[in-house]
């Protein structure tokens, strides 16, 4: 796992979670995931080509997806719906994309797919890659979320 290439998706979670739906996000200790299940009730996945191949995914509790949808719609959202499902979507979508633009800026050129958002309690994530999956949890005042990111070796 090379962190020029990763830092760069942790950065853009962060940001982006800050700037859309006022939200501050601290990131926990990175570790290997060995298995596809999601860390999360609500998940969004992206396939991302290019300089290098992977996919990086998004996870969210419910608490956490709800207090972010709630600040960008500017009503309260108490449960998983398709509303929701559409904004981990436009997440996902975002904190991907404003990596690929941060990676660009390093002369790293990615392009991505179009987002698949799965929910449901241990719903499975299945990146396809061959090198190793990192995880890192984030908490937020209102919840907890986990970022993933695989990239073939």
């Amino acid at each position: 796992m090379d962190a020029k290439i990763i830092n760069p998706f942790l950065e853009a979670a962060m940001n982006v979670l800050k700037t859309m739906a006022m939200i501050e996000a601290s990131p926990g200790k990175p570790f290997i995931k060995k298995d596809d299940t999601a860390m999360g009730d609500v998940s969004g996945i992206i396939g991302i080509t290019g300089a290098a191949q992977g996919s990086m995914s998004i996870s969210f509790e419910s608490p956490c997806i709800c207090s972010v949808v709630t600040n960008l719609f500017g009503i309260a959202i108490d449960q998983i719906n398709d509303e929701v499902k559409d904004a981990v979507g436009e997440m996902t979508n975002m904190i991907c994309g404003d990596a690929r633009r941060r990676l660009e800026g390093a002369g790293i050129s990615l392009q991505a797919g179009t987002p698949t958002v799965v929910a449901g309690k241990n719903h499975s994530i299945t990146h396809i890659h061959t090198g190793p999956c990192l995880a890192v949890p984030f908490d937020t005042e209102k919840g907890k979320f986990v970022l993933e990111v695989a990239f073939n070796d």
